[in-house]
This record gives C-alpha cells, structure tokens and sequence, in this order.
C-alpha cells in the first residue's frame, strides 16, 4: 500500500480502512485472526505498518482497522490451550464450548445454524482420540466465538485496542458489531428461522444478533477510545459493520457514548428505482438524526457483488420500505443478463447521488475504477461459502479480486516485479480499467470520482447537513437541494429531461455535458 499512497491521496479520500491484517491462516480471507497484536508476514510487518500510517497522516489521511471480536481463529494461541485444557477449564471457557445432546452427545448443543452454512457447533477430539466437547462457531469451524461473558475476554479486546491506539491508529471498523453477545442458556430457534442470517429474522429478542447485552460491550469500548481523544492526533472512532434493519435498531448504535457511526448497508442492498432509494435517504436521514449521529452512505463492500454488475442486472436489490427496511441479500457470482454498459452508467449515477447526500460516503476498492465482479472458475475459489454450501454457492471471491494497476496483461502491476507467483485470485482483462490507463482520460470512472471528491471537499453545500427535496423536479427525477445553493439531479425515468434554465452544471455522470440529463444519469449543478 506505501507505493500506491500517491493514488490514495489524488482521489481526494480522508481516511483508509484496512480489512484485516493480522496473522492468520485465511481460511476466511484474515478474518480468522491467530494473533491481534501483529502483522501478518505476507502483509509486512508492524514495522512497515508503522510507516504506513506514519506517512498517511503526513498527506492528512486517516488509518482505520478491522477489530474481529466475535471470533478468532483456531490457530490462535488461546484456543489450542482451551483444547488442550479439557471439559471445565477456565481456558475454554473463554470460548463457548458445550456438551453434546443425546445419549452419546452426538449431536450439536443446539439448532443455530453457521453464517457460512451447516451447523454453528463443530465437535472437538481429546487426547484419547475420543469425541467429546463441541464449540460454538457462528461463522466458519475454523473460527471459534468468544465468551464475551467472561471478563477475561472483554479485558483481552481492552489491551488489543490500546496497542493500535498507541500506535496511532485512527480507529476501528467492528465486524459483525450486532453477534458478539449470545443468550447463554443456548436456546433453539424457533421453526421457521431455520439457517438464513437474513436481516429479517434477525427478531427482537434473538439468541445470537443484536442482544441488549451488546450496548454495554460497546459502551466499554468507546470509554478506550475516549482515553484518547485529547491526544495531539485528536478522537479516535469507531465504524459498526452490521446487517440489521429497520434503520432504528441499527442507529441505536450510535447513541451518545456507544459507536460513532455505522456502515448503511440500506444503500448497498436497495434497488436503483426512485421510490427505493428515496424511502432509503429518508429513513436513513430520520434514523441517525434521531439519535443525533451522521448518516453514511455505501455502495460497494468486500461482500456483495461489485455495483456496476449489481447495477446492470434486471433485479439490482431490494425493494425499501421505510415501514420494513429490507434484509440482507446473499452475494452471489455474474448473473447471465447481466449488462455491464448499463451497470457502469448506473455506478456512475450512483457516485455522484452517494457523495452529494448529507453525512460519510465510503468507496469500496476498486469502485473508483469501475470493476466489475469477475466470474472465476470454481477451482480458485477460496470463500468459505463455497464449501460450506456444498459449491452451490460461489461466495465473494468475485469481488475481491486484486486491483489493476498499470500494464496491459495480470497482474497489471499489482505483484512486484520479482514476484515468483500470481495473486491469491486470477484478474480479467483489465488493460483498459487500470489506474494508469483511466488517471489521463477526462471520461474515465477515475476521473469521476477524483472531480466529484473534490468538489465535495470544496463546495459548502457538501459534506454535513441537511437536504431539501425539489418539490418541482420531473417526475421520475430524484433531486434534491442542499445549501447554499447546490442540487443533485439523478434520472430514474425512461426519457431525457431537461435541467432548470440558468443553472450552473457541476459534473455530470455522463463522460460529457449535453442539454438534458439521459435516464441513470446524475448532474450537480448550483442556482
């Protein structure tokens, strides 16, 4: 990442999330973390990350990392002693392990199914080669939950955000901020919840997701990061990742004193039509005001399928309802009518909608180049869905592949020179999306992005705030104002339609200017 900084800070971000970078085996792409206080080596090490984020706020760049406290991996130094250790240990009991049900405990503690698919316990082996315990995984067997009612484990989270802190990271993305706490009575779920993690079976009340014990873990971690916060660097923040609807049971998490802000995956998963996307904005809006915290705005993450191949499908998501929200949608590889032409004038349109709206916008690696989800053979695939789902389902693999940097064939500049061996997934071609083919053309994704980010840095309309909707806009137009003096325009509709006489154009989605703005087009312009 030291040498691409340059390209970091040309696109005119402000801060940089680093998914994880721990040691770990990756059997879930590092989210399986064997060690939470070190760099994994094919990454560098501490010393270079040091450097890193030396050097990114030198150029007024903020690092946040990934904290990963629902589950560790089974290489972590603490669970291979909670196996050795044995039934009743108190170092299994910083896990969740459990005894089996039926006569010979064969069968799992309960019915909670894995995020990944099949069971959420996996049974362990003793020293007599004897079956006997099982521990709880939510997510892959090789990442087993912690215990966060054990004091040891909240006070272990306690010294691994002061390590980073006291390194001068700028704070902490939390996977999974909604399934730390569990109803430890380990109850069954009821029939009908059955194994899908969607968000709406995430009810009031369930034993695993969005427990009331969870405020007072994030409160405790806010009370670290609050020891900071009159340090020269300044406040250190905290980024929920959680899947979890209505917008009101996700914006409680940001309620003075738990986290900062959370990612809005609302705007990731609604589908690109007028009603969706305004009933999205202003339940968004309404929700987070409420609670007094910013909104956010998402369009594209390490897993869900890349928005320009969501974008030029026929189903491009869900269908929002303030009344119900929506759930999560599994990812999922290309589908067959997929149109990337329409994809990427969507994406565009959807750039310029995301950054104009009130509170942070996040841009997904990659996004700002227009890419693609890629459909890579099955023998590469490496997400643990697609084990676990019996290769039914290919996973995430296609939005995660490594990113194009210059060159005209793979790995475009993204492996050094003399590296021996290719990136971990194989790359399309990509000779005309690489940063060095897109940073001189004036039409390209980059361009875009680079202008538009710009602009919002610099136009006092942009940023925080608030918005008006423009009650005299065409009919299928989402437009919106926001002072002083600023209007978003994006053209839901099926025909062209014509701007306000004696505007100003800002940019436009489109690679050029023309009199009217075309259907899935955008256009900034101030009165």
């Amino acid at each position: 990442m030291l040498q691409h900084l340059d390209h970091l800070v040309s696109l005119g971000i402000d801060a940089i999330w680093i998914s994880p970078w721990y040691p770990s085996p990756l059997h879930d792409g590092g989210y399986d973390v064997a060690d939470y206080c070190d760099i994994d080596p094919r990454y560098g090490t501490l010393a270079q990350a040091d450097t890193l984020i030396a050097r990114a706020h030198d150029n007024g760049l903020r690092i946040i990392i990934d904290l990963v406290p629902n589950h560790c991996s089974i290489d972590h130094p603490l669970f291979r002693a909670a196996l050795a250790a044995g039934p009743g240990s108190p170092e299994r009991d910083l896990f969740i392990f459990r005894d089996g049900r039926g006569p010979d405990g064969d069968q799992p503690p309960n019915n909670w199914p894995a995020h990944f698919g099949g069971s959420a316990w996996q049974r362990v082996v003793g020293p007599d080669g004897m079956p006997e315990q099982w521990y709880l995984h939510l997510f892959a067997p090789e990442q087993p939950d912690w215990n966060w009612t054990n004091p040891a484990v909240p006070a272990f989270f306690d010294d691994v955000l002061r390590f980073w802190f006291d390194r001068d990271v700028d704070g902490f993305r939390i996977d999974v901020a909604d399934s730390c706490a569990k109803d430890m009575a380990l109850p069954d779920l009821p029939a009908g919840t059955g194994g899908d993690v969607a968000g709406e079976t995430k009810y009031p009340g369930h034993p695993f997701f969005d427990r009331p014990e969870l405020e007072a873990i994030h409160r405790r971690w806010r009370m670290v990061a609050d020891e900071y916060a009159d340090t020269p660097q300044g406040p250190r923040i905290f980024v929920s990742e959680a899947y979890l609807g209505p917008t009101h049971r996700l914006a409680a998490y940001t309620t003075e004193g738990r986290l900062h802000m959370t990612f809005n995956f609302d705007a990731l998963l609604t589908e690109w039509s007028y009603a969706s996307q305004r009933a999205m904005i202003e339940a968004t809006l309404a929700g987070y005001g409420a609670v007094g915290a910013p909104s956010t705005w998402v369009l594209g993450n390490h897993d869900q399928p890349r928005v320009v191949s969501r974008y030029g499908r026929t189903a491009t998501g869900a269908l929002f309802t303030a009344e119900d929200g929506l759930g999560r949608r599994a990812a999922k590889g290309p589908d067959r009518d997929e149109d990337l032409a329409l994809g990427r004038r969507r994406a565009r349109a959807a750039a310029l909608l995301e950054l104009a709206l009130p509170g942070g916008a996040y841009v997904y690696q990659g996004d700002e180049l227009g890419l693609q989800e890629v459909d890579l053979p099955d023998e590469v695939l490496q997400d643990p869905i697609w084990e676990r789902s019996g290769h039914t389902v290919k996973g995430r693999d296609g939005c995660r592949v490594p990113l194009p940097w210059s060159g005209d064939r793979p790995p475009y500049g993204f492996s050094p020179e003399d590296a021996t061996s290719p990136p971990w997934l194989p790359q399309p071609d990509w000779a005309d999306r690489t940063v060095a083919a897109q940073a001189g053309d004036p039409a390209s994704f980059l361009t875009l992005y680079r202008e538009a980010l710009a602009i919002r840095h610099r136009h006092p309309a942009l940023g925080d705030g608030t918005l008006r909707w423009s009650a005299d806009a065409p009919a299928g137009v989402l437009a919106f104002d926001r002072e002083p003096g600023f209007s978003c325009w994006v053209n839901f509709g099926p025909a062209p339609v014509a701007l306000p006489a004696g505007v100003t154009v800002l940019l436009t989605s489109a690679p050029s200017v023309t009199g009217d703005l075309a259907p899935d087009q955008a256009v900034w312009f101030t009165y």
